[in-house]
């Protein structure tokens, strides 16, 4: 039963641990892994500057001042113009999302005609959860044909969630070339944004992200593989690392980029106002360049991103590593850096973070059990200096480890482990005091237990009681019986001695044979030690009594027991060696305690008491004086007291 309940406890202790660590794990990777890798990117990842050839064109709080909302379509018309009469760059998103044309506008139909000649022109789109009905079907059927990816998709394939594109102006659709998702949204207010959409199924269809459409466009192509860990681009032999896919929205991790100009700007590639193509684009019409226009040759092969920032609870901005303000345009310029220069962002997977958790742990196991607190949090926390180091370097390496979550699960191995081993050590305390107390006295358990930490040879000088106790004539009945038998005997002998012993405050040094030698005032602190090992004496003689008439009833040979005490100076502690010691009194009042208990064979008495001890016990007890008594070792002789009466109650 007890191996049971001692491997019950072990199981059980063990399944808490695991609750434990991992709810740290869960918990810390969801509520502080994100800070903590936000601090990797911004401060290590993101020490490596952005690509020179991806500019911002922004729609923002200076171009709005200078021309305020709502714009006509000819401002826009007038930007396109720009990069495709003036400018010659690569390809250029259009990072907006809704638009609307007025067939009757002169001014919308001049800006569809403008993008019906821009082969390298990308506008954005957004999709939705409902399933299409009536003509949205077709309309879908529409979108498919002429914007879907061609993807050779040899990954495990899941139903999609979403089923249709937001549905533009039919103009629209029939003269754009080129669309793509600009969703960039977080999920939560309280996510950092880590990774962006780079392929996205709707329907049974596959659609790239803005950053990918440009990138395929730039290489003539409309062809991609998915696997279970790539989206390649066959023609330039491209791979772009992807999380998991689910509900068939393949993201890939963002790696970002150090601020453009400055550490507080909050665009991390070079950008302008959209205020100032505009200008520039009027000037040139009307013949001539004036100070703070742009060239146009700036942006020849260069990649332009057409977006907003305006001030506001509604602009285009979302949370991210590098700001919390961070414009969604260049989030697009980011994704789409990432992709032209291979630049990925790798997260440590399930099974590194499961290692770097599992090594950790075992190491906090071991200082845990091998060190002492101080020692194991001092090499606990060099560990985790190590492993902060290597996970900063790690991340300057575009590369991220999991810190807080191992970290959280090893604080809770520090914090579990020594509860345990607290609890397990006392528990063995315990077993070894109940075992020891068995050899030993329990107070002097107690007295080595307490000071388990500095056990050492020595000791100190004390006046105590010495009682010695001997059983008459044992030897000659250890003759008549078996070896079985003596020991029946002296086991219920001892067992009913023991407690009285104990009542007195008396502690039993040693059994030494059939005799029994106690202390009284030492280890426990007694100031009527003397009285008190005289009534033991006497409770002692009345519990023989009762056990001489058991015994003869049972057959058992009769027994008499002689008691001697003696108090006076003795040396009390430890002696013997460093690694073998034992508590224990030495002095000439122990010696003449025994020798007085001997004299009652030879006075026919039961109890004697030494002088030094009746002067304590006058009072409580009727005594006979046995005068001048010659005791071995002594040189004079001495008076000894036959107690024959006590008055317990005084």
């Amino acid at each position: 039963m007890k191996k049971i309940k001692h491997k019950l406890f072990y199981i059980g202790s063990f399944l808490i641990y695991m609750f434990l660590a991992l709810a740290a794990f869960v918990l810390s990777y969801v509520y502080l892994e994100p800070n903590m890798k936000a601090f990797f990117i911004k401060n290590f990842t993101a020490l490596k500057v952005s690509s020179p050839k991806i500019i911002d064109v922004v729609v923002d709080d200076t171009s709005i001042n200078k021309y305020p909302l709502p714009w006509p379509k000819y401002m826009y018309t007038e930007i396109l113009d720009y990069f495709s009469t003036y400018a010659k760059p690569k390809a250029v998103g259009f990072d907006f999302i809704n638009i609307d044309i007025n067939p009757m506008s002169k001014a919308d139909m001049d800006f569809l005609a403008k993008i019906s000649k821009m082969d390298n022109f990308v506008t954005g789109f957004t999709y939705s959860t409902n399933m299409p009905a009536g003509s949205e079907v077709d309309y879908m059927n529409m979108i498919k044909k002429k914007f879907a990816l061609n993807v050779d998709y040899r990954a495990l394939d899941y139903p999609s969630d979403y089923h249709q594109i937001n549905k533009f102006p039919k103009l629209y659709t029939d003269t754009v070339k080129n669309i793509a998702c600009v969703n960039i949204n977080a999920e939560s207010p309280l996510d950092y944004k880590f990774s962006g959409i780079n392929v996205i199924k709707i329907g049974d269809s596959y659609y790239p992200s803005l950053a990918l459409k440009m990138y395929l466009i730039e290489n003539n192509t409309n062809d991609i593989i998915i696997d279970d860990y790539n989206i390649i681009v066959p023609k330039t032999g491209l791979k772009i690392p992807h999380n998991l896919i689910t509900n068939s929205v393949i993201e890939t991790n963002i790696r970002y980029y150090s601020p453009a100009t400055s550490p507080d700007d909050v665009y991390t590639h070079y950008s302008v106002s959209a205020s100032r193509i505009i200008d520039s684009y009027r000037h040139l019409k009307a013949g001539k360049l004036q100070k703070g226009d742009l060239d146009p040759k700036i942006f020849d092969g260069m990649t332009v991103l057409i977006g907003g920032n305006i001030t506001g609870p509604s602009a285009d901005v979302v949370k991210t590593p590098m700001s919390s303000r961070h414009p969604g345009v260049d989030i697009q310029a980011t994704m789409y850096d990432n992709i032209k220069n291979a630049q990925f962002l790798h997260d440590a997977g399930f099974f590194v973070n499961l290692l770097t958790v599992a090594l950790l742990a075992m190491f906090t196991f071991i200082c845990i059990l091998r060190f002492k607190v101080l020692r194991s949090l001092f090499l606990v926390l060099l560990v985790d200096t190590i492993f902060f180091v290597a996970s900063c370097v790690f991340a300057y390496n575009s590369y991220l480890l999991s810190f807080i979550g191992p970290v959280s699960v090893q604080l809770v191995t520090l914090i579990f482990g020594y509860s345990f081993k607290f609890i397990t050590e006392n528990r063995n305390k315990e077993k070894i005091k109940q075992a020891m107390g068995k050899y030993l006295s329990q107070d002097i358990m107690k007295n080595v237990v307490s000071n388990i930490d500095d056990l050492k040879l020595g000791g100190k000088r004390a006046v105590v009681t010495v009682l010695f106790s001997d059983i008459r004539g044992f030897t000659s009945l250890s003759e008549k019986m078996s070896a079985e038998e003596v020991s029946m005997i002296l086991n219920e002998y001892f067992a009913e001695m023991e407690p009285i012993i104990t009542k007195y405050n008396g502690v039993i040094n040693k059994f030494i044979g059939d005799a029994v030698m106690a202390i009284f005032g030492e280890p426990i602190q007694d100031i009527n030690h003397p009285k008190n090992a005289v009534k033991c004496a006497y409770e002692m003689l009345k519990k023989v009594e009762y056990l001489r008439e058991k015994w003869l009833y049972e057959g058992k040979p009769k027994i008499e027991i002689g008691v001697g005490i003696n108090t006076g100076e003795v040396f009390i502690g430890n002696i013997g060696t460093e690694n073998r010691m034992e508590y224990t009194v030495i002095g000439d009042t122990v010696n003449l305690a025994s020798r007085i208990e001997s004299y009652n064979k030879v006075y026919k008495t039961n109890l004697l008491v030494s002088s030094s001890t009746y002067e304590y016990i006058a009072d409580i007890a009727d005594v006979i004086k046995i005068s001048e008594v010659h005791i071995r070792g002594k040189a004079k002789k001495m008076d000894i007291y036959e107690v024959l009466r006590i008055d317990k109650d005084r």
